[in-house]
């Protein structure tokens, strides 16, 4: 009989499952269940992405591609970004296309990292930037954001965590779990240290389109740092689109040939129908985002509201569909909260701790729900805490 304990890779044995999945499978198996735990858009894709899809299907479009994705659907992706956030890219030789920004990530870090580089990660933070980190054989620098601050990456904070074995820092602005955005003038104070020790920005921009009370800022928006700078996207969170897998990568051109050769060896071409959807959403889909970012920001404000009337201070997020309220005044860690809220109450949330030791003393919650949901929720969460 085989041993397959003795065959699998230890740093892969050593990981801990994803924190946001653990109570997503509990939820799902229990009746009843009232889950924000999943940072989904409740809403269908818009029709006319959905017929591109079909369309490609039904003419027979369904093979290969180049592996940096079609030359139009990249056209349109640097067409986007220079409309919506004034900055300019080649399609020809600065885009590619992933599947999702999942692997945009991935591909992204085992290209830039030798053992032992060291990657500044401002915590919390999404789940699978550390552990896609390790897995490139690189090591985790954790930065602490606070609320107070807005949970802003500070040029204080980031100076102390800057070694000469950094390499990189990953950054997510609008933030999951936090909803915490950055503006210009808060780059503009990180410039030199970037600069003077070379260090790549690889921004997770997946939230761009969701922040709310001010126009979304990319640190490549910064002149000097543009070039510094790996701009990381999708179509998932603002076209509703998840389940098609589409992300795309925006860097200079000696960085993307790099990353296109590890896409190539790993996965050819992102989903061909997928990329012809695409393609329909960043051409024609800018009236859906704003109809979604309307609703968003309704239920953000609502949530909020009713968060705080109960009793967990919770600040406004100023970006994404997250709220990320402090349990501290319960004296429960986060882990244990959200047990005991999913037993008692059928209610799934995520416990800060799945987002690294600084979302300890927080939970998540996704507003990407219906606003009656959002409701009965709200409805359950007041009856758990009157009943501690």
């Amino acid at each position: 009989m085989m041993i397959f304990d003795e065959l699998i890779n230890k740093q892969v044995k050593a990981m801990a499952p994803s924190g946001i999945r653990k109570f997503f499978d509990i939820a799902s198996s229990k009746e009843g269940v009232i889950s924000l735990g999943v940072g989904e858009p409740d809403f269908i894709t818009p029709y006319h992405i959905r017929e591109a899809a079909m369309h490609a299907i039904k003419n027979g479009k369904t093979f290969y591609t180049a592996n940096l994705g079609l030359l139009e659907l990249r056209q349109e992706i640097c067409n986007y970004y220079l409309r919506r956030f004034d900055l300019n890219y080649s399609p020809t030789d600065e885009c590619m296309v992933t599947v999702g920004g999942s692997e945009a990530i991935d591909i992204v870090l085992r290209a830039l990292l030798n053992e032992g580089d060291e990657v500044i990660l401002p915590t919390p933070s999404y789940v699978a930037y550390a552990p896609i980190v390790e897995m490139a054989k690189g090591k985790v620098i954790e930065l602490t954001m606070k609320e107070e601050s807005g949970f802003k990456l500070k040029r204080e904070e980031l100076q102390k965590a800057i070694t000469d074995k950094t390499k990189a820092i990953v950054i997510n602005f609008p933030s999951n779990p936090t909803g915490g955005i950055m503006e210009y003038d808060d780059y503009l104070e990180l410039v030199d240290l970037i600069k003077e020790n070379n260090i790549l920005v690889i921004s997770d921009e997946i939230y761009a389109e969701l922040t709310y009370d001010k126009k979304h800022v990319s640190i490549a928006n910064i002149p000097e740092l543009k070039e510094n700078t790996i701009i990381i996207n999708g179509f998932s969170k603002a076209y509703s689109m998840t389940g098609y897998r589409i992300g795309y990568i925006l860097a200079e051109k000696q960085l993307i040939r790099m990353f296109n050769k590890i896409h190539q060896y790993t996965i050819m071409c992102a989903c061909t129908s997928s990329q012809f959807a695409a393609i329909a959403a960043a051409k024609n889909g800018d009236k859906d985002i704003e109809e979604m970012y309307t609703s968003f920001k309704q239920r953000r404000n609502y949530i909020v509201k009713e968060l705080n009337r109960i009793g967990l201070k919770t600040h406004l997020p100023e970006g994404a569909f997250y709220v990320f309220p402090s349990i501290k005044s319960t004296n429960m860690t986060s882990n244990e909260f959200c047990e005991a809220l999913l037993d008692k109450e059928n209610l799934a949330l995520v416990p800060g701790s799945a987002f690294g030791k600084d979302g300890e003393g927080y939970v998540r919650i996704s507003y990407a729900y219906s606003l009656d949901e959002i409701k009965q929720a709200i409805e359950r969460l007041e009856r758990f805490l009157k009943s501690l």
